[in-house]
């Protein structure tokens, strides 16, 4: 919802309909996300770039986005730091 993906209130329904999944409209976390890697701190932000990168590149492995061509990578630090970057496959 902060990201604009949907509405306000309609985040529930966009995962109950694989809309953020292999298949849907947009895929989020093929890596699993911190649920699966868990948070170095510093190194978050650092492994979310290759995770990126290894999609856009087509370099994922099992995890490979078919025709992945953007990447949105945000991430929130100590002291209210907030980065987001985006990639994009020329």
């Amino acid at each position: 919802e902060s990201l604009q993906l949907c509405k306000p209130g309609e985040g529930g329904r966009l995962v109950d309909e694989d809309r953020t999944t292999y298949g849907g409209k947009w895929v989020v976390n093929p890596s699993g996300g911190l649920l699966s890697k868990g948070h170095p701190l510093g190194a978050t932000g650092l492994a979310q770039c290759a995770e990126l990168v290894w999609q856009l590149n087509g370099a994922a492995e099992k995890r490979q986005v078919e025709g992945a061509r953007v990447g949105l990578q945000h991430n929130v630090g100590l002291g209210g730091a907030c980065v987001v970057t985006m990639y994009r496959k020329d």
